[in-house]
C-alpha cells in the first residue's frame, strides 16, 4: 500500500516538474504606432501582481506558465491596449505592440516636475507645453520669442519673468533656471541664459515649470524652471530644412528710421538630420543666423553646431552611453540706451556702442543604466565656456568656464511610489577684468518622493540640500522642502496644491561687476548675500472633449514670497575715504533691497481638434500679479520695479485643405514702476531724455498682433508667410527699449 503510493507521488513529481519545465515566454518589442519609435518603460501587465516593463530598445520579456492569457499594454500618454494571447507549453510566442497616442492634451507626457515621465494632468504644480509644431509654424529664430508667447512668462530684454517674480536686472543673474536635457545651462558668469545658444533646431519639447524649484533643481530656480528637451530619433532617418529671409519695415513713426538706407533684413537657415544605425541613435543640427537690425549700431550675427551621440550597449542590456554637444560662434552689438524719444529712439550715443565677438559651447557626456527590475542610475556631467572680446575694449573681455556633474537613482516601489534622489557638484573659473578672476564651487544632494496612493490621489514631497562657495567666502542654504497633491475629482477633473521653496546665489556679475556705460555707473557689492523664497499655489485643470475637439482650462492661483530680494538699485555710492560724492560716485549696484510678495490669478485655456469642420489648434491665458515691495525704503512706491499688473496671450491656427492660417497676440498692461531716476528732471534727461513724456504718452499698455498664412506645397514641404506687429504699434520693453516696428518674412520648411 504504501509502496503504491509513494509510486504515485515520485509519479506527481515528475509531472509537476515537467510542466515546470514546460513554462511560456512571452516576448515582443512595444512602439509608437505614428512614428515607429520604440516605447521605454511600457507596463506589461498579466495580473494585479504579476507584470513587466520593456526595456531601452521596447523589448519586455517574461516567462508564465501555459495557457490563455489577457495582457494589457499601459503606457502614459498612449491609449492602453489588451491582447489575448495562448501560450503553448515549452515556446517562445513574439507578440509587437504598437500603441496610439491619446489625443487628449491631458495626457501629454513630461518629465521636469519630478524627473521621472508622468501625465500632465498628475503634475502638482502649474505646467506649460511647447511643442515643436509650434515652434515651426511661428518661424522663431530664438526660443526667447517662443518663451515670451506663453501665459505667465515674460521676457524682457532677454530676462525672464515668471508670474512677475523677476524685473530688469541689466544682464546678470536669473530667478528661472533654464536645462537642456536636465542640465543647467545658466552662465557661470552673468548668471544668465544665452537665448541664441538654445539648439532650436532640434527642440523636441518644452516645459515650463511655474512656482520655486529649488528642492529638485537647486539655485536659480526660485521662481520656476524651463526645461528644453532635444528630439530623439525614431526608426525612420528624418531630415528638416528651415529656410527663412525677411525684413524690418517702416515705422508708424517715419522720423524714427531716417537713417536707414535700406529696409534691415533677417536671414535664416538651419537644418536638423536624426537617425538610427544599428546600436547608435544620431542627431545633427546646424543654424546660420544674421540680423541686421533695426536700430542703429545694432545688430546680430552667429554660427551654430550641435550634436547628440547615444551608442545602446549589445552586451548589457538596459546600458547606453554617448554626448551632447553645442558649438556656437556669434558677433553682435548690442543696442543699450536711445539718444532722445524722438527721432533719436532707434539711435544710441557712439560711446554705447561696443560690438563683441563671442563663443559658446557646452559638451555633455553621460551614462545610463536600466538594470533588470527597471531602476535607473545615470550619471550626466556638462562641461560649459561662455567667452566675450570686445576688440578696443579689452577691459570688458571675460572667459567663463564650468563643469558639472549629476548621478542620479530612481525607482518604483510596487505600491506605485516613485523615489528620485541625486547628488550634484559644480566648479566654475572666471577670467574677467570687467569682474576679476573668481572661482566658486558647490555641492548639494536631494530626494522626493512622489506617490500614485490611487487612481485619485497623487502627493509628492522632496528635500534639498545645497552648499556654495565663492572664493574665500561661503554662502550655505539652508535644506529647502516642496510638497504637492493631486485630486482627480472627476473623469477630467484635477484639483492641485502645493508648496516649494527656492533660493539663488548671487551671480558674480551681480557682486563684482565694476564698470560705466557713458555717464552710468555699476558697482560692485561683495557683501551681496543670497535671495531666498517661497511659493504657494492652488489650481484646478478641467479636461474639456466635445466631439472630435479636446483641451483643458487651467486657473491657479498663487502666493509668492522673497527674503534678500535682490534689485539693481540707483544712488550715490561713495567711497570713505571720499567726503564729498562727485557723478562718478552715482550709478547701480545690486542690493538685498528685504521682504517682498507677489500674488495673482493664472488662467490658461487650450484645445486642438476640429471646430466647424476645420483642424483648429489654440491657446489663450491671462495672468494678473501684485507685485509688492514690503521694506522700500526711501523709495515712494511699493510696488516692485519692472512689472505690471494684466497680461493676455494667445495664439489660433486653423487648417483649411492645403491653407493655413494662424495668428498670436501678447497685451501687457503699462509696467507700473521704473527707477525713479530715469525720470528725473535733470538726471533723467542726461540719461534717457524724453523718457517721461513717452510714458505719459504711452501709459495704456501694449498690445500687439501676428499673422502667418501657410501654403502646403507637398506632402513633405511648406512654404508660410510671415507678418509681425501686423499693425505697427510702437511700444517699449524696458526703459529705452522700443520693440521692433512691423516686419514681414517667407519660410520655406522641408522635411524628408
Amino acid at each position: 500500500m504504501y509502496n503504491r503510493l509513494f509510486s504515485l507521488l515520485i509519479i506527481l513529481l515528475l509531472v509537476i516538474g515537467h510542466v515546470q519545465a514546460q513554462k511560456s515566454v512571452l516576448t515582443g518589442k512595444v512602439t509608437d504606432a505614428v512614428t515607429g519609435e520604440t516605447l521605454v518603460g511600457v507596463n506589461v501587465v498579466i495580473d494585479s501582481v504579476t507584470g513587466v516593463a520593456t526595456g531601452p530598445d521596447g523589448i519586455y520579456r517574461i516567462e508564465l506558465s501555459p495557457g490563455r492569457y489577457d495582457i494589457l499594454f499601459k503606457y502614459i500618454g498612449y491609449e492602453s491596449l489588451r491582447r489575448e494571447v495562448m501560450l503553448p507549453p515549452g515556446q517562445s510566442t513574439v507578440i509587437n505592440i504598437r500603441l496610439e497616442p491619446q489625443a487628449l492634451e491631458l495626457n501629454t507626457a513630461v518629465v521636469s516636475a519630478a524627473r521621472f515621465e508622468q501625465k500632465l494632468s498628475d503634475v502638482t504644480v502649474s505646467m506649460d507645453i511647447i511643442k515643436p509644431k509650434y515652434i515651426e509654424s511661428i518661424n522663431t529664430t530664438t526660443l526667447e520669442t517662443v518663451v515670451n508667447q506663453m501665459p505667465g512668462v515674460e521676457v524682457m530684454d532677454g530676462q525672464t519673468s515668471i508670474r512677475g517674480g523677476s524685473g530688469y536686472s541689466y544682464g546678470t543673474g536669473s530667478r528661472v533656471l533654464f536645462l537642456v536635457d536636465d542640465l543647467p545651462i545658466i552662465s557661470p558668469d552673468a548668471g544668465d541664459v544665452k537665448w541664441n545658444f538654445l539648439p532650436i533646431e532640434t527642440v523636441a519639447q518644452v516645459e515650463i515649470l511655474k512656482g520655486a524649484s529649488s528642492a529638485l533643481y537647486g539655485s536659480s530656480a526660485l521662481d520656476g524652471v524651463i526645461n528644453i528637451r532635444t528630439a530623439q530619433p525614431g526608426v525612420n532617418p528624418k531630415t528638416t530644412v528651415n529656410l527663412s529671409g525677411g525684413m524690418y519695415l517702416k515705422p508708424r513713426r517715419r522720423e524714427l528710421a531716417w537713417w536707414w538706407e535700406s529696409d534691415p533684413l533677417v536671414l535664416n537657415a538651419s537644418i536638423a538630420h536624426l537617425r538610427k544605425i544599428n546600436n547608435i541613435d544620431l542627431v545633427l543640427g546646424g543654424n546660420a543666423f544674421s540680423d541686421a537690425g533695426y536700430r542703429q549700431d545694432e545688430y546680430f550675427k552667429r554660427v551654430r553646431f550641435n550634436g547628440n551621440f547615444r551608442i545602446h550597449n549589445k552586451k548589457v542590456e538596459g546600458l547606453s552611453y554617448g554626448f551632447n554637444t553645442n558649438v556656437m560662434l556669434q558677433h553682435n552689438s548690442d543696442f543699450f540706451l536711445w539718444i532722445d524719444a524722438d527721432s533719436g529712439a532707434f539711435r544710441q550715443p557712439s560711446y554705447l556702442v561696443t560690438p563683441t565677438k563671442g563663443l559658446r559651447m557646452n559638451v555633455d557626456p553621460y551614462i545610463v543604466y536600466y538594470n533588470p527590475h527597471g531602476d535607473r542610475h545615470s550619471l550626466r556631467s556638462r562641461y560649459y565656456r561662455v567667452t566675450n572680446i570686445q576688440p578696443g575694449h579689452s577691459d570688458k573681455n571675460s572667459i567663463a568656464d564650468q563643469f558639472y556633474g549629476e548621478y542620479q537613482y530612481h525607482t518604483v516601489f510596487k505600491n506605485r511610489l516613485n523615489w528620485t534622489m541625486g547628488v550634484t557638484g559644480t566648479y566654475a573659473s572666471i577670467v574677467s577684468q570687467l569682474y576679476g578672476d573668481h572661482y566658486s564651487t558647490s555641492v548639494a544632494a536631494y530626494s522626493q518622493f512622489d506617490w500614485k496612493y490611487s487612481k485619485r490621489w497623487s502627493f509628492s514631497l522632496g528635500v534639498r540640500w545645497e552648499g556654495y562657495k565663492l572664493g574665500p567666502t561661503t554662502a550655505q542654504s539652508n535644506p529647502v522642502v516642496r510638497s504637492g497633491l493631486n485630486f482627480q475629482a472627476a473623469k477630467y477633473t484635477f484639483l492641485r496644491a502645493s508648496f516649494g521653496q527656492g533660493y539663488r546665489f548671487p551671480s558674480i556679475a551681480e557682486k563684482y561687476a565694476s564698470t560705466s556705460l557713458g555717464i552710468i555707473n555699476i558697482f560692485p557689492n561683495p557683501d551681496l548675500e543670497p535671495e531666498t523664497g517661497w511659493s504657494l499655489e492652488t489650481g484646478i485643470k478641467q479636461g474639456l472633449k466635445i466631439g472630435q475637439w479636446d483641451g483643458y482650462i487651467d486657473v491657479a492661483g498663487f502666493w509668492t514670497e522673497y527674503g534678500n530680494m535682490v534689485e539693481f538699485t540707483f544712488g550715490i555710492y561713495k567711497p570713505d575715504t571720499v567726503p564729498v560724492p562727485t557723478i562718478k560716485d552715482v550709478g547701480f549696484k545690486s542690493l538685498n533691497v528685504g521682504h517682498a510678495r507677489i500674488t495673482g490669478v493664472d488662467i490658461l485655456l487650450t484645445g486642438k481638434g476640429k471646430i466647424a469642420g476645420l483642424n483648429t489648434t489654440f491657446f489663450a491665458g491671462y495672468t494678473y500679479t501684485n507685485p509688492v515691495n514690503l521694506n522700500p525704503g526711501q523709495e515712494k512706491n511699493t510696488v516692485l520695479k519692472y512689472r505690471f499688473y494684466h497680461s493676455a496671450k494667445g495664439d489660433i491656427q486653423a487648417d483649411i485643405g492645403k491653407f493655413s492660417v494662424g495668428m498670436s497676440f501678447i497685451y501687457n498692461s503699462n509696467i507700473i514702476n521704473i527707477d525713479t531716476v530715469f525720470e528725473a528732471e535733470i538726471l533723467g534727461q542726461e540719461l534717457l531724455p524724453g523718457l517721461k513724456e513717452y510714458r505719459q504718452k504711452h501709459d495704456k499698455g501694449i498690445i500687439a498682433f501676428d499673422f502667418r498664412f501657410a501654403f502646403q506645397v507637398t506632402r513633405d514641404s511648406r512654404l508660410t508667410f510671415y507678418i509681425k506687429n501686423a499693425f505697427n504699434e510702437e511700444y517699449m520693453g524696458r526703459p529705452g527699449d522700443i520693440q521692433p516696428p512691423r516686419n514681414i518674412a517667407l519660410q520655406y520648411l522641408l522635411t524628408f
